[in-house]
């Protein structure tokens, strides 16, 4: 109310938990307040008023009950906060309009009643709380400034009583000064990395659910004043939100306060807070950029970000698909691309909203059509443009893969192809390496298949050399193939190995293939040792050597030297288990177009391979294969046939009940 107001309304309370220096950190229900007015003009005070409070969960700690003398059958019988809140405000305002004033000063014992108990809880209820709640006086503090020398004050009894008893000896003529204030809501603004951010004033919320924004967060702090611009939104390497936040308040006491609502709840999540550092928050909201600190200079905007849009798209189709109900503030001003720092779109943007209601009209286009994607949209900060911008300004032009840790480190003569569209074939991948066709590997492209034997969207070419590989990263990253764009990756022949075993290979490096992943494996089945593995010449036609990652040299024979046999070196750690999540793949036609050097096999080959006798198979070590997820109609004839063109001994586990399982011994 007046700054400067000779009417004290003294205000008392109490939670059903911990009160004292610990009130609110419990995260209790008020239960009690306790006023009284005090006219330092006429030396008058007024009747005490106590009004009773029922909480939503009623039930009191041994201590509140030792110190407030309540029971639970007195609280039953009490009203709720939101009604004794306004008992207060009609009782304080008729009571001081009778003694002729027009305004008062709430004074209190110190902040965490207001701060930690009554905003709090307030905000939680929804609860419009009344304007004597957003400015008051801490009697502690005013009392310490008028006396020095004083001792420490325990409580507020004293300072009530020095009040009432001794007005023109402690107060004459007095005018409080030391008011304290709470924000009615959090102001978004830009840090610089220059900044100067004191590491008493951040903490570290943990936690959080992913789409909250940062004003659910300074609702989750509500009571205690968090700096401008002072809530930074941590994501992941991915871009997205991790769960976790830093926020700067405005001074160490508020900082303090913040730490002891640790494991409060923001819906039906409990957040950790922790001590952060000054370096940390600038790391996460600093900035450097002057095209986002003058986008994010205007003030009191809502932002929202805009993920998945077309690398085509203009800010006339952003404006276009948001729409006249929701307007973007100064047009395309409000408009922030984010790009590569060379220039290129990475299909984010931030857009600004000068209120709440234009923000959500944006909103309920969430995952609507643009060209012909889905748009994502979601509220965002101004430390999160930091972050997203600084993110992508320090990203390299082509993204490289560090050593994989289970494979050791060899050529990277190969390429990945991600994104490819779901319909491509192999004239398309041959079309859109354009000039570098001539540097593939015979028979070195290779589609990769999901689980249900469809395109993945995904191939592996083999180059001709890593010179060649890293060529082709160059002029063909994010290239477009049709209405896509195409993403190319370097890598080696290992890491093309593990994918199409059913690893996976990204941007954060190399997991391995469930094979290789530890008491995946049923432990009852392991591979044979095994010294050499033959093939037919007919088996060699029809799986040539590209269609193993990595190609063998031929070996003489051993046990026959009948011209017929085709020897390879065995391939260790090759395994398949058809219950796995892994890759298929099958190499390019025999028959490419030979006007990039593709040529077929001699046309007889295959005739005369057939033609001449076939030399005795001597017996060699196999290895056993177990295979899950086979159709319950599956038969023999059916096993034979998948693995044609192998030599194979099945042996069927019968069972009462078929359980799509089978073994099988099959040479390397």
């Amino acid at each position: 109310m007046a700054s400067h107001s000779d009417t004290l309304v003294v205000f008392f309370g109490a939670t059903a938990g911990a009160n004292g220096g610990k009130l609110g950190s419990d995260e209790r229900e008020i239960i009690l307040l306790v006023w009284q007015i005090v006219d330092l003009h006429e030396k008058k005070v007024g009747k005490i008023q106590q009004r009773l409070i029922k909480p939503d969960t009623i039930e009191l700690t041994d201590q509140c009950k030792e110190e407030t003398g309540l029971s639970v059958e007195e609280l039953c019988k009490a009203e709720p906060l939101d009604t004794v809140l306004q008992q207060f405000q009609q009782a304080v305002s008729a009571e001081v309009k009778a003694l002729g004033r027009s305004s008062y000063t709430l004074c209190v014992d110190g902040p965490l009643l207001i701060r930690q108990a009554i905003h709090p809880e307030a905000s939680k209820k929804n609860l419009v709380l009344p304007e004597c709640f957003y400015s008051f006086v801490d009697l502690k503090r005013e009392f310490h400034k008028c006396c020095p020398n004083a001792g420490p004050v325990k409580d507020l009894t004293l300072c009530a009583s020095v009040i009432i008893k001794q007005p023109l000896c402690l107060f004459p003529d007095h005018k409080f000064s030391l008011f304290e204030t709470v924000k009615y809501k959090f102001e978004s603004g830009a840090c610089s990395k220059t900044e100067a951010v004191d590491s008493e004033t951040v903490i570290r919320a943990r936690g959080l659910p992913w789409q909250s924004s940062d004003q659910d967060i300074a609702r989750f702090f509500k009571g205690l004043n968090i700096a401008k611009g002072g809530v930074a939104l941590c994501l992941n390497t991915q871009g997205r939100r991790n769960g976790e936040a830093l926020v700067r308040f405005i001074n160490s006491e508020h900082r303090d306060m913040a730490l002891e609502r640790h494991k409060h709840h923001m819906g039906s999540r409990y957040i950790e807070v922790y001590k952060a550092t000054g370096e940390e928050f600038l790391k996460i909201a600093g900035g450097t950029s002057n095209e986002v600190a003058q986008f994010l200079s205007k003030e009191n905007q809502v932002i929202i970000r805009m993920r998945g849009l077309p690398f085509t798209a203009t800010q006339q189709d952003v404006l276009g698909f948001l729409g006249p109900e929701s307007p973007v503030t100064d047009g395309t001003e409000g408009l922030l691309f984010v790009k590569y720092p060379d220039g290129r779109p990475t299909g984010d943007a931030f857009v600004l909203f000068a209120c709440e209601e234009y923000a959500q009209n944006a909103l309920k286009k969430h995952k609507q059509i643009l060209g012909k994607r889905y748009i994502e949209l979601f509220r965002s900060t101004a430390a999160e443009v930091q972050q997203v911008l600084n993110r992508y300004m320090s990203t390299p032009l082509i993204s490289t893969l560090p050593p994989p840790p289970m494979v050791p480190v060899s050529t990277r003569d190969c390429v990945r192809l991600r994104g490819l569209p779901y319909t491509a074939a192999i004239e398309d991948i041959l079309e859109f390496m354009g000039e570098h066709t001539i540097d593939i590997k015979p028979h070195g492209v290779h589609m990769v298949l999901n689980q249900q034997g469809r395109p993945s969207g995904d191939a592996f070419i083999q180059m001709k050399s890593a010179d060649r590989a890293f060529m082709v990263t160059q002029k063909c990253h994010k290239k477009m193939m049709k209405d896509r764009y195409v993403e190319v990756f370097q890598c080696s022949a290992e890491e093309m190995s593990f994918v199409l075993m059913g690893g996976t290979l990204n941007r954060s490096g190399l997991s391995p293939p469930p094979c290789k992943l530890p008491c995946l494996s049923p432990p009852t089945y392991a591979a044979f040792p095994a010294q050499t593995a033959m093939l037919s010449t007919e088996a060699a036609a029809l799986y040539q050597p590209p269609l193993l990652a990595t190609p063998r040299t031929p070996q003489p024979p051993t046990h026959s030297p009948a011209p017929t046999l085709t020897y390879y070196s065995p391939q260790p750690q090759l395994y398949m288990n058809m219950n796995m999540n892994y890759t298929a793949y099958y190499p390019s036609p025999p028959v490419s177009p030979s006007t990039v050097s593709y040529f077929a096999a001699p046309p007889g080959s295959m005739a005369a391979a057939v033609a001449q006798p076939a030399a005795p198979v001597l017996p060699q070590p196999g290895a056993l294969v177990r295979m899950q997820g086979l159709p319950y109609s599956a038969g023999v004839k059916d096993i034979l046939s998948f693995f044609q063109g192998y030599q194979v001994t099945i042996a069927v586990q019968s069972r009462l009940r078929p359980k799509s399982q089978v073994d099988t011994s099959k040479p390397h």
